[in-house]
């Protein structure tokens, strides 16, 4: 009978802990925006620079898309 309310007494002891423990780590809702915003922006970057690339490549004279080599 001792075991048993010895253990009763622990476990209410660290349960009472835990609640007043209130700084128990970052929640991860504001990483994942974070890493949302952080892909947006290297999605439009690269968007920007595909744009310009294409841009460039039409600028110049005589211009030909290259053309597959025949099949064997």
């Amino acid at each position: 009978m001792h075991l048993i309310a010895y253990l009763h007494i622990a476990l209410t002891t660290r349960l009472a802990e835990l609640r007043r423990d209130g700084e128990r780590g970052d929640s991860p809702v504001p990483t994942a925006v974070i890493i949302f915003g952080l892909v947006a922006v290297a999605i439009a970057v690269t968007g920007f620079a595909l744009a310009k690339a294409n841009d460039w490549m039409e600028a110049i004279p005589d211009h030909q898309a290259p053309q597959a080599p025949p099949a064997p």
